[in-house]
């Protein structure tokens, strides 16, 4: 024997009953609109803030995605490494307009959290990734973290043909960069000799 499950059914709420002084047109209770205004207790200004990056130039920009080489947090001490994800967005080469220095940077998508960010250094090698012709691995002094630490990164890209632009704007970066620093340290030596000729010129006279 078999049963049939039926819908409990709700009783629909009795409507008020009219008043009649309503409905002859007498007492009518009308609703007041509130015209009563409110000011809020804490008033909060716009504030302009900074990326650190508004006297950069962007040279090359691409979507990405990061990793790093590492020990993982349940693999602190251990020694253990392997990859893993640091974050996708896009990788920007910026150049600085006052002194020219170029460096990689990289945000977070979403969250705008900086993910990698180091000077682009002409000893840099990227290197093919095993097995992979569409990211590169390479090794940097990583300023992300607010702290230089020597950093092992591998970035994906869509495909193969992103990846080579990306190692050719790579590669003319260092290239300005070697330029500069050359140009530093010729600058440094030059105040070295002007310093050494100015003690030079400097003589003592012995009391009589």
């Amino acid at each position: 024997m078999s049963t049939e499950e039926t819908t409990p059914v709700t009783a629909p709420e009795e409507e008020p009953p009219v008043s009649e002084k309503a409905t002859d047109g007498g007492d009518k209770t009308g609703e007041e609109e509130s015209t009563a205004t409110f000011t809020p207790v804490v008033k909060l200004d716009e504030v302009d803030v900074k990326t650190g990056e508004e006297d950069e130039e962007v040279l090359y920009a691409v979507r990405s995605k990061l990793f790093v080489f590492g020990e993982t947090l349940l693999d602190q001490g251990t020694g253990v490494k392997t990859w893993k994800e640091r974050g996708i967005g896009e990788a920007r080469l910026l150049k600085h307009s006052e002194h020219g220095k170029i460096r990689l940077l990289m945000r977070q998508e979403k969250t705008m959290k900086v993910v990698v960010n180091h000077v682009i250094d002409p000893r840099i090698r990227l290197e093919p990734n095993a097995g992979s012709d569409r990211s590169w691995v390479w090794s940097a002094f990583d300023f992300s973290e607010g702290e230089l630490v020597e950093t092992v990164f591998a970035m994906r890209f869509s495909d193969s043909e992103v990846a080579g632009k990306f190692k050719e704007k790579f590669t003319e970066c260092q290239k300005n960069m070697e330029t500069i620093l050359a140009g530093e340290d010729n600058g440094d030596q030059n105040a070295g000799n002007e310093a050494a000729e100015a003690l030079g010129s400097l003589t003592t006279k012995e009391e009589s």
